[in-house]
């Protein structure tokens, strides 16, 4: 048996409530429609209040609610300081927080700094204004008479570069471009710029203002760009990757390297913004969306002075193998405990096939960019067998646990949608050669028939949703104890008793190589990734497993079926 190194620093945040906390993700279009336009919105996350409070979460993480022409599903921010109409007000805003901290829950939202809209009031001055003018020198303009200032691609793909003249029509802008690392709707901020680096200071304030408990910055790691914007590798290739193995083999992408990411000036903007918040409430989260490699470099995120938490993408990535998923807890948290840390652990978000499919797929063949009626298809039932599995494990682990809204469900991907359905801008940026993340972010089913399985009650949704969808809603399940949603519901409670977020790994060796089992605690977690049954010499008595059965009374071996997890308490 052996132990995780120790904690290397001691910080003065160890009684944060994020250090072990459960956090859900809430993609408001999708979440609750309570006026029946076929999107979600504010006021239809606080009728639902009741189901986070049974589900047993302590926070939840609202994607961005701002003014937006929507392009990218609102990480195209016009105004940063108010709500989109579609999606309510300022009240309802505050009416949600409040119906929030009346049940226990925290609220963390989106920070969306690394770009903004087009229609942002600040890039219509810019245009306006004409190449030299103050008004530019807020975003990337750059003057090149030969084409685009540089290789860069953009992660929608096509470059990312667009010229200004076509869109002044003035004379004056030929030859001047402006950068956008995602849709051409989303120019990049200038971050040497002070104007920008206060008006995000203000943002913090402002939303904290308002009992807002933490911020999740998206691209965390590409605010700042290697001087000179000098070419990348990849050019406009970019969106592809370059991620092989050894032998050649594709594998899935975990970072974003390049001269537009990780650079080390973020690390001053989070220092900055530590301090800022420090001075509302010492107890604010940040948490960091950056896709970075290796977990080391990601520990530089999570410094004491600079974010709260990081997003683990290595473990989301990580296939259905044991030793590599091993390997990833072993590095994740060796890392973090080398800065004093906690890791966090997540198998799903808004951006991502969701896991109850993804693990329908034989490993190393998961797919990366959606999927569609014409690709192959995955095995359902083994892909949501080996969900519940992968959730029950992770939510043993010590750290912070973040949910992403349905998959408590067992909701898998929609993965036969019509592709003229389809909205998300790297569906066209692409040439249609990729199918893009609509597939997770189908409106939510509330109830087992009538308008939109419960989303509303027009029926309208800004994104179909599958045939038998409705099967998943919470009214089925809470019928049901050996549910996913009754499964996440223990699982959840359990793991709050026994203080699992607050505990340690202690890994059990000489196991077989397709099985997992640590101590925490008092508790063991155990993970059987292979195809055949695994009889374990464990004893204890079982507090939660992921398939149906039978639980209770005390056992001398334990038999984990094939793609399953349990925890047995000592």
């Amino acid at each position: 048996m052996t132990s995780l190194a120790p904690i290397a620093v001691v910080r003065n945040d160890q009684e944060a409530w994020w250090r072990d906390a459960v956090i859900y993700q809430i993609y408001p279009r999708s979440f609750a429609d309570s006026d029946g336009d076929g999107l979600g919105d504010l006021r239809g996350i606080t009728s639902r209040m009741d189901h986070l409070a049974a589900l047993g979460v302590d926070a939840i993480w609202l994607s961005p609610f701002y003014p937006s022409p929507q392009v990218d599903a609102g990480y195209d921010v016009a105004d940063y300081f108010d709500v989109a109409p579609e999606y309510g007000t300022l009240a309802d805003f505050d009416a949600m927080v409040a119906a929030a901290r009346a049940v226990g829950i925290r609220v963390v939202i989106d920070l969306v700094p690394n770009h903004s809209s087009d229609q942002h009031a600040w890039f219509r001055a810019a245009l306006q204004a004409g190449p030299g003018s103050p008004e530019r020198e807020r975003y990337l303009f750059r003057h090149s008479p030969d084409g685009p200032p540089n290789n860069w691609g953009s992660l929608f793909g096509g470059s990312a570069w667009t010229r200004v003249q076509p869109l002044t029509g003035r004379a004056e802008d030929r030859d001047w471009w402006y950068l956008h690392l995602f849709a051409a709707e989303q120019p990049d901020f200038n971050w040497e710029h002070p104007e920008v680096r206060e008006m995000f200071r203000e943002f913090l304030r402002f939303w904290a203002g308002r009992g807002v408990d933490g911020f999740r910055v998206d691209v965390a790691h590409g605010l700042v760009k290697a001087p000179g914007l000098p070419d990348d590798a990849l050019g406009e290739d970019r969106w592809r990757g370059i991620a092989v193995d050894e032998d050649g083999a594709a594998i899935p992408k975990t970072a974003d390297n390049g001269p537009m990411f990780d650079q080390p000036g973020v690390h001053e903007i989070y220092r900055d913004w530590r301090g800022v918040l420090n001075a509302v409430r010492p107890d604010i989260l940040l948490v960091a969306e950056a896709w970075v490699d290796p977990p080391e470099q990601m520990a530089k995120y999570v410094r004491q002075d600079e974010m709260s938490q990081a997003f683990n993408f290595d473990y989301l990535k990580s296939p259905w193998r044991a030793p590599h998923l091993r390997r990833v807890i072993d590095s994740s948290m060796d890392a973090n405990a080398a800065v004093g840390a906690p890791t966090t652990w997540v198998l799903s978000n808004h951006d991502v096939v969701r896991h109850a499919t993804r693990f329908g797929y034989a490993p190393g063949t998961e797919p990366d960019d959606g999927i569609g009626a014409g690709d192959p298809q995955p095995d359902a039932a083994l892909g949501l067998r080996r969900a519940r599995a992968a959730t029950l494990f992770a939510l043993g682990l010590p750290g912070s646990m973040y949910l992403f809204q349905g998959e408590e469900l067992g909701l898998p991907e929609h993965t036969t949608m019509d592709d003229a359905a389809r909205q998300d801008p790297a569906w066209l940026r692409t040439g249609k050669q990729t199918r893009g993340r609509d597939g997770c972010r189908v409106p939510l089913p509330w109830a087992a028939a009538g308008p939109a399985c419960g989303f509303n009650s027009t029926g309208r949704t800004w994104l179909p949703q599958p045939e038998g969808w409705g099967a998943y809603a919470p009214a089925v399940q809470e019928k049901d104890l050996h549910s996913t949603l009754a499964m996440y519901r223990r699982a959840i409670a359990a793991r709050r008793e026994w203080r699992l977020g607050r505990g340690g790994v202690a890994w059990l060796e000489d196991l077989p190589e397709s099985v997992l089992a640590f101590r925490n605690g008092e508790v063991t977690v155990v993970i059987n990734m292979g195809d055949e049954d695994a009889v374990l010499p464990l004893t204890g008595t079982v507090l939660v497993q992921s398939w149906n059965g039978s639980m209770g009374g005390r056992l001398d071996a334990v038999t984990v079926p094939a793609n399953t997890a349990l925890w047995l308490a000592a």
